[in-house]
């Protein structure tokens, strides 16, 4: 475990260099990183067909799509992104200059998930390396094919100081956590997001947790239900239901529940054919714990479509759960699989009032031609996002922020997001050494004076007539002071 110690101590000596700093060498990074995920795409696959039998269309779109957009969002706006931010000044600093310049934290902690091993590992990386920052990656154990060659390719295409990747078990994670970071970015359970924040707290070390939860699915009576149905069964039936922000139970009336089991039902034949087990487009379970997990959700449910299973191969059918109680343990914890629960209420009333009685969770969707409907469902409920007539699409918005609220998370990152996540917001004032008898009315003695003159110089919010008043009467000033000098000067 010294060795842990060693890795995170030559990060932050390679950082203390001041590598890092100039924007050559972060665009030349990334330039690297997305030369290896072309360069080594096949190798990247057959890692993540092991790990989660993803074929070759889930991974270039899942897993390397939205990291490739990154990088290139990233190397084309940095100079933008790292350019001072000039803000508005008071009375006071009127001639100053003031500014808001981003400086990267240091060296930070980057855990990735299992559940999209290379994207959710990488796509944080990115803004990173962008904001000028060290970073050490621990991928998750879990997708263990796809971490072991992240720890090999890595140190080919990066600064391998700068850049280490740890690999290891629950053990590892916490030897790692043991160390000082500047920040620390995890993505996984609410479990282990606890742990992350108590080992972090012990170094005073801000965090962002991309945690999960139980996202809601509203669908509306009068909603076309033959497309709600079709994105309702790619969102929750992708990756085997292995996705964070997958909706993980329906809320609808009564009256469409019949139709709604047949249309999704329909819609997994379309997808996956008559024997999901068979389709190349259908996933696995990640492991046997997992796969023994979710099949004891199962246990009282009233399956309306699949629950076929098979334990060797990790294979879960798409299944879905009709006349779900409320209370039954498939509704007690995040179902991060293939199981769909539907949930009977009785209005849009009581379907708020469902989702507000429990953890807020990471997304939220609803289904719905009513546009009055639709804004009172995001304005009466809490989530950390929201997409309406789909599921995940907020996910790949790079100009949206992308985390959760309460136990779903805190934090966000995508795009600009990630950089300023990994980037100190540093509060600049640069004055003149000149100009000294404009500062007298703040020093002692006190006088009722410089009482009213300080008092008026540091309002904040002065009227722009006001403003124009005193920048006319400073200009004035110094050109009378200019004319003095030249006059004294040609004399």
């Amino acid at each position: 475990m010294d060795q842990i110690k060693v890795i995170v101590s030559r990060a932050r000596a390679a950082y203390n260099q001041g590598k890092t700093r100039s924007l050559e060498f972060r665009i030349q990074q990334l330039k690297a990183l997305e030369r290896m995920i072309t360069e080594r795409k096949e190798e990247f696959s057959l890692a993540l067909k092991k790990d989660l039998h993803k074929n070759s269309f889930s991974v270039e779109i899942y897993e390397m799509a939205g990291v490739l957009g990154e990088i290139s969002l990233a190397i084309n706006k940095l100079p933008e992104w790292t350019a001072p931010e000039y803000v508005s000044k008071s009375m006071m600093t009127l001639m100053d200059t003031v500014y808001i310049h981003r400086e990267p934290l240091g060296v930070v902690l980057i855990i990735g998930a299992w559940n999209y091993p290379l994207a959710l590992t990488i796509q944080p990386l990115v803004g990173a390396i962008a904001a000028g920052n060290a970073a050490v990656l621990k991928p998750s154990e879990v997708s263990w094919n796809t971490a072991q060659l992240l720890a090999e390719l890595l140190p080919q295409y990066l600064d391998k100081d700068l850049y280490p990747v740890i690999n290891g078990g629950p053990t590892v994670t916490t030897e790692v956590l043991k160390n000082p970071f500047d920040h620390i970015l995890y993505t996984g359970s609410t479990n282990v997001g606890q742990i992350i924040l108590e080992a972090a707290a012990k170094h005073l070390t801000p965090v962002t947790l991309e945690l999960g939860g139980k996202s809601p699915c509203y669908v509306d009576s009068d909603c076309d239900l033959d497309v709600a149905c079709r994105r309702i069964a790619w969102g929750r039936f992708s990756n085997c239901g292995q996705t964070c922000i997958a909706p993980d139970y329906i809320l609808c009336d009564k009256s469409i529940q019949d139709a709604m089991v047949k249309k999704i039902s329909a819609t997994i034949t379309e997808f996956y054919g008559a024997d999901p087990q068979k389709s190349p487009d259908y996933g696995r379970i990640v492991n046997q714990r997992h796969f023994k997990r979710l099949m004891s959700l199962l246990e009282g449910a009233n399956v309306a479509y699949g629950g076929q299973s098979d334990e060797e191969n990790l294979y879960i059918a798409p299944t879905i759960v009709r006349d779900t109680d409320p209370d039954s343990k498939i509704m007690q914890e995040e179902i991060f699989g293939p199981l769909l629960p539907i949930v009977t209420v009785g209005s849009a009333d009581e379907a708020i009032s469902f989702i507000n009685k429990r953890d807020k969770p990471l997304a939220f969707y609803v289904f719905s031609h009513n546009n009055k409907l639709i804004k009172r469902m995001i304005a009466e409920t809490s989530s950390g996002g929201v997409t309406i007539n789909d599921c995940l699409v907020h996910y790949s918005v790079d100009t949206l922020p992308f985390g959760g609220v309460g136990k779903s998370g805190t934090g966000a990152y995508h795009g600009k997001f990630t950089f300023d996540t990994f980037s100190h917001r540093r509060a600049c004032v640069v004055r003149s050494l000149g100009f000294e008898k404009m500062n007298n009315v703040r020093y002692a003695p006190a006088t009722d004076s410089k009482h009213k003159w300080t008092l008026w110089l540091l309002k904040k919010n002065q009227s722009g007539r006001q403003m124009r008043f005193f920048a006319l009467a400073l200009l004035g000033a110094l050109g009378a002071l200019v004319a003095m000098v030249l006059k004294f000067y040609f004399m």
